[in-house]
């Protein structure tokens, strides 16, 4: 290309500074450049944003590219090429002649390839004898030799942004897989904490994501997450530290509890009449016959079988509940509303103490299918009013299970011993 030549545009194309700029531009070719010309292709197709130019241009620039004689583009080859349009449609997927201008001014003005008008606006090129082309008119390729750094910039910037993004976007995937899945478990092992709150901004984070972002959106979204994945993570390790210290402390306490079975405290979930009193069941009205059978012979069943009956603790009788709240009235706090009406209210109240005192669900699941749900939220309230008593509540509701279905285990002497500490004092109920 000859050097400080300006070429203008044929019939009533406008000549435009960006133009004046890619002419110039074209000039500064480095000595010895050269560069595949579908490497340098698949380059622009990658920066295609970045260079303003849409996809169909990018068709017509690959056609373009197909009459360039080598696979290298430098300035010993020519830069010049100079097909009609009738052959540059064929070879743009039959591209009309009206959209191929169109797209042909596309690429100049996004200053990839330059036209070099010839005086009646045809494209050709002279010979000499040789056989060797001494000048041509068509489309240069120069601008494409000389942007070759910066388009395959460009299309390294473009490249490491996506994979960028792909990669947020998967770390994104699985922290929002990980909050969901620990809140979940969160609320069904009833680990005490704020869940609902989380999970409402957990949801308002999902929300916030959009379809299309760019890699620093998505950075902050995932920074906040991550946030809300690590307090989700410490809440629960916390508690599960907590159950191991529980679980300690109530091999310790059943030891010492089990360690000399002759004794007895105020609280001792045994039921021995005295001598000379009829049992309890001659006295209470809605003691049933297996009631009479199991207090008079304890453990009998186990005696017969050789093993504990598992239906035992199924045999417990609930005691009207004005006399679990008189020696229990703690619980009325943590009833809805803060009272407490019925024996649904009861129990509702027993899993939020469950929660507090540190009482695994494995545990409070067992004493409801041992002793009833009723009598389990009944010891749950026992259990809440002498808490200052009883180290391990998780240990000692798991023996008090254990005691029920060997039929050695009667909650009537329980909430007696609670009434007389109370004072006989009383709370109403509802």
């Amino acid at each position: 290309m000859e050097s400080g030549y300006v070429t203008t545009p044929f019939g009533r194309r406008p000549m435009s500074l960006g133009m004046l700029a890619s002419q110039q531009l074209a000039e500064t070719i480095e000595p010895g450049m050269r560069r595949s010309k579908w490497k340098l292709f698949r380059a622009i197709c990658e920066a295609r944003p970045a260079l303003g130019v849409t996809d169909r241009a990018l068709t017509v620039l690959d056609a373009l590219l197909t009459f360039y004689p080598d696979d290298e583009i430098s300035e010993e080859k020519g830069l010049i090429v100079f097909p009609s349009n009738a052959q540059l449609s064929l070879r743009a997927r039959g591209m009309t002649p009206a959209t191929l201008r169109r797209h042909l001014a596309v690429l100049v003005e996004a200053g990839l390839i330059l036209r070099k008008d010839s005086p009646n606006g045809k494209r050709y090129a002279r010979r000499d004898r040789a056989g060797e082309i001494g000048e041509a008119f068509g489309f240069s390729v120069a601008p494409l030799l000389a942007r070759a750094v910066e388009i395959e910039g460009l299309a390294a910037e473009v490249v490491a942004d996506r994979e960028l993004i792909r990669a947020t976007r998967e770390r994104l995937t699985v922290c929002r897989r990980d909050i969901s899945k620990l809140i979940s478990a969160a609320l069904d092992e009833a680990v005490p904490g704020d869940w609902e709150q989380m999970s409402l901004m957990f949801r308002d984070l999902v929300r916030r994501i959009p379809r299309v972002a760019g890699a620093g959106e998505l950075a902050s979204l995932l920074d906040e997450m991550g946030l809300l994945r690590d307090e989700a993570v410490n809440l629960l390790e916390r508690h599960i530290k907590l159950r191991k210290i529980n679980a300690n402390e109530s091999q310790i306490e059943r030891h010492k509890q089990n360690s000399n079975p002759n004794s007895t405290s105020e609280l001792e979930p045994s039921f021995e009449p005295k001598q000379g009193a009829k049992p309890a069941a001659d006295n209470d009205p809605i003691a049933g016959p297996q009631d009479e059978q199991r207090l008079k012979h304890p453990a009998s069943a186990g005696r017969r079988s050789g093993a504990a009956d598992p239906m035992a603790g199924h045999t417990l009788k609930s005691f009207p509940l004005g006399l679990v709240l008189q020696a229990c009235p703690q619980i009325l706090d943590y009833g809805p509303g803060g009272t407490i009406g019925n024996w649904r209210d009861l129990m509702s109240a027993a899993v939020v103490v469950r929660s507090m005192l540190g009482v695994s669900p494995s545990a409070y699941e067992e004493a409801c299918a041992g002793m009833g749900p009723e009598n389990a939220a009944t010891v749950i309230a026992c259990i809440l009013e002498r808490g200052g008593h009883i180290n391990s509540p998780g240990g000692y509701l798991r023996d008090l299970t254990r005691r029920t279905e060997r039929g050695e285990f009667a909650i009537g002497p329980m909430l007696m011993a609670l009434v007389r500490a109370n004072g006989g004092v009383r709370r109403d109920a509802g």
